[in-house]
């Protein structure tokens, strides 16, 4: 098809693509599916794989129940910063090295640790085994976007970003259908990380399928001393770069917060509720999974349609929008458990999708947006490093959540639960989404405009003027 053709703006992004597009799309998206499916297999199994492990050493109920607690939060905030640290070297490796090759590392070690999270023993084992998966884990989202990104044309790239973040809601739901599957996740819950090693299979058809973009072959053989590729001093060094930057961090930090800091704690507030009602470890693990399950259809849902927004309007409309209704959906879910007993289920049902929709909706803009903001030779650099770097500002979200829930939490003389304490704890927590409106308002507005090079970087240059000045000129 003529290249008149393929930038004939009647064309749907779906269409007039060659089949390499689609290939690279395809692994892409399965290898941040699978790295997402990993993530959360930890999350649906938190309390009963903590409860089996630490009641090796605590028999007493209530200070069980409240170690569960302080322990989860400070796991899930070990795996923000072993994802960060992962980001970092290998957001810097795929720049200097390649996409693909980043790749196929990066997958290799979330898949292979993830089945030794089966194998822990203690909490601390537990807790090194986890921090080794998200190496792996947060090197693979940076390298995967970045090749999308620069293999699509400029009219598919938005939405072939968000199809690709889209996806990582469905590796969610295969982890709820892992456990579904499980059923007694007290007992069974070391199975699930086994079957999550299997994505290593994946790296044959990279190998086999995927080459290097022009784009960063283009910047490799231009790379100069001063110019080199992945080189993170420069995100700071040049004026720019630096305000994307930042922008680029806070905007992660708020949805990460959001998102691992109270919005992954769904599973723990509705296990909270049952207990209460006295339901059995099975029954308990097929509705977490179940509603977890909607949680993340919900999700694909959302994602989507921030992509679309953000093709149809701006993206820092998008955040903006998506950012209020999280924090909004976060108190709805929270609260709306909190005490319901027997109505919990039904409630869960009906308010995760919405929970799903609204927290998981700006992921797809760092995948679309990130890449936007960052030269050829800095993409993977500058991507790993903003969304990294929010991790570790947002690891102490989840800690903070379990610390708080943990001292919310209401006991009866007999150690039986009366108030779990997520709804308080959630709330406190939430107030991390101001960051998010911070780094909108600081932020270039993007839609429309091709990958930036370092030419667009230079003193002079307007191809990232701020968003307003820009309106005022059309």
């Amino acid at each position: 098809m003529p290249q008149s053709d393929l930038s004939n703006k009647s064309l749907k992004w779906y269409q007039g693509l060659d089949r390499y597009c689609w290939v690279v799309l395809i692994i892409a998206a399965l290898g941040w599916l699978f790295d997402t499916m990993d993530q959360n297999l930890y999350n649906l199994i938190r309390v009963p794989s903590l409860k089996d492990i630490l009641s090796k050493t605590i028999s007493d109920p209530v200070v069980l129940e409240a170690s569960v607690k302080a322990k989860g939060g400070l796991i899930t905030a070990i795996f923000l910063l072993g994802w960060s640290v992962g980001g970092f070297i290998f957001g810097v490796l795929a720049d200097r090295i390649g996409r693909a090759k980043t790749m196929i590392v990066t997958i290799l070690i979330y898949a292979l640790c993830t089945g030794l999270n089966g194998l822990a023993q203690t909490w601390e084992q537990y807790a090194l085994a986890r921090f080794f998966t998200a190496l792996g884990v947060g090197g693979e989202w940076a390298a995967g976007a970045s090749l999308v990104a620069e293999v699509f044309p400029q009219r598919s790239r938005a939405m072939a970003l968000g199809f690709l973040q889209a996806l990582s809601a469905v590796g969610n739901m295969m982890a709820a259908t892992i456990t579904l599957g499980l059923g007694n996740l007290d007992t069974h819950w070391r199975w699930a990380y086994f079957v999550g090693a299997a994505p290593a299979l994946l790296i044959f058809w990279i190998l086999k399928s995927v080459k290097e973009p022009q784009k960063w072959q283009d910047a490799k053989a231009k790379a100069t001393v001063g110019k080199e590729l992945g080189n993170m001093g420069e995100l700071f060094s040049n004026r720019k770069l630096r305000r994307n930057t930042i922008a680029a961090v806070l905007l992660g930090t708020a949805g990460v917060g959001g998102l691992w800091g109270v919005g992954f704690f769904s599973t723990d507030m509705l296990r909270s509720e049952l207990v209460k009602s006295g339901w059995s470890p099975t029954a308990m693990g097929r509705a977490v999974s179940s509603m977890f399950f909607l949680q993340q259809a919900g999700a694909f849902i959302g994602i989507y349609l921030f992509a679309a927004f953000s093709e149809k309007i701006t993206r820092r409309a998008a955040f903006t929008l998506w950012f209020a209704l999280a924090w909004a959906s976060i108190l709805a879910f929270f609260w709306g458990l909190q005490g319901a007993g027997t109505d919990a289920y039904l409630r869960a049902l009906a308010l995760a999708p919405i929970l799903g929709f609204c927290t998981l909706g700006p992921f797809s803009g760092y995948t679309l947006y990130f890449p936007e903001l960052f030269p050829t030779r800095l993409r993977t650099t500058g991507c790993g490093f903003g969304y990294n770097a929010a991790r570790i500002l947002a690891a102490a979200a989840p800690f903070v959540l379990g610390s708080l829930a943990a001292k919310f939490a209401l006991f009866g003389a007999d150690g039986h639960l009366i108030r779990g304490g997520y709804a308080q704890a959630a709330t406190c927590v939430s107030f991390v989404y101001l960051l998010g409106f911070i780094g909108v308002l600081i932020g270039p507005e993007t839609k429309g405009k091709p990958l930036p090079e370092d030419k667009d970087f230079e003193v002079g240059s307007r191809h990232f003027e701020p968003a307003m000045a820009e309106a005022g000129t059309q």
